[in-house]
């Protein structure tokens, strides 16, 4: 197997983020960005996707977590952009759902390189501790930009932590999927020959 491992720093007037990701991990992780429930989000998307992530970010949280959140999510599109390379061998598609109790939440992903972001669906509070619980889409949208995913989310239920934790674990679930390395293919999986 090859090493898809990339390591991404971005400083901004906003943010300063350095992050390290490999694909093919065991789902460890260390995170640091000054938001627990960011922190956390990010330590199940590791675990679940059995990505290993290193990544700190130093943000504007005096102003408020939006800067955090959406760069955050850049860097780690970043991040998988560059340990994906040509893309060469992926299964490419992936269609999760995810429950956690009362809530579900679903992603359907092709690592197509041409960006795309869909979400159906709203966040039943406004916060999750100091976490704004709509930054949750913005989050998925910055990563999927960076990454050049055609991504397409949907959350219900009736707690926000469940829904946005849900969708954290979907996501990383399809991204696993859609990554994995599938033995029958050498090539890209495209008809154009590149992606």
């Amino acid at each position: 197997m090859t090493d898809r491992h990339a390591s991404v720093s971005r400083e901004t007037a906003e943010t300063a983020i350095d992050c390290s990701l490999t694909i093919d991990g065991d789902g460890e992780s260390e995170v640091d960005t000054g938001i627990g429930f960011l922190d956390h989000m990010l330590d199940s998307f590791a675990r679940h996707g059995l990505f290993d992530l290193e990544l700190t970010c130093d943000g504007d949280l005096h102003v408020d977590d939006h800067h955090t959140i959406e760069d955050v999510g850049i860097v780690l599109g970043q991040a998988f952009d560059e340990a994906l390379g040509d893309r060469a061998g992926i299964r490419r598609f992936a269609d999760r759902r995810i429950p956690m109790d009362e809530a579900q939440a679903g992603v359907v992903v092709d690592v197509s390189g041409r960006p795309y972001f869909r979400f159906d669906g709203e966040f039943s509070q406004e916060r999750i501790g100091e976490f704004t619980s709509v930054l949750a889409r913005h989050f998925a949208r910055s990563l999927g930009q960076h990454a050049g995913l055609t991504l397409h989310c949907e959350v219900e239920g009736d707690n926000a932590h469940h829904e946005v934790e849900a969708l954290f674990k979907a996501l990383a679930r399809a991204l696993d999927d859609a990554t994995r390395l599938d033995e029958r293919r050498s090539d890209t999986p495209s008809t154009k020959g590149s992606l």
